[in-house]
């Protein structure tokens, strides 16, 4: 039987570098949406609601405040990753 040692520093490493793979993905979804449309998501939406019914831009519209949501999630795990003082391997 072979032992294997991990560091907690390796875990944080391992687990900042998933975050980081799973941000870039979506930054790039949030650009094509601001490319697509000229704008910021907050300008989009005053413009669809002001708007009449696109069923194709209410689409977008719920797919890019998705993406923006889990963004601003997986951001924050990275701050508490990054600014960890103690960790617990469950």
């Amino acid at each position: 039987m072979s032992e294997v040692i991990v560091s907690k520093r390796d875990i944080l490493l391992h687990e900042k570098l998933r975050i980081l793979s799973e941000i870039a993905p979506i930054k790039e979804k949030l650009r094509l949406f601001e490319e697509k449309y000229g704008m910021t998501l907050e300008e989009f939406e005053r413009r669809l609601k002001s708007s009449g019914e696109s069923f194709e831009e209410w689409d977008d519209y719920i797919e890019w405040k998705a993406y923006l949501k889990k963004l601003k999630e997986l951001e924050s795990r990275l701050k508490e990753i990054e600014n960890a003082q103690r960790v617990r391997v469950a």
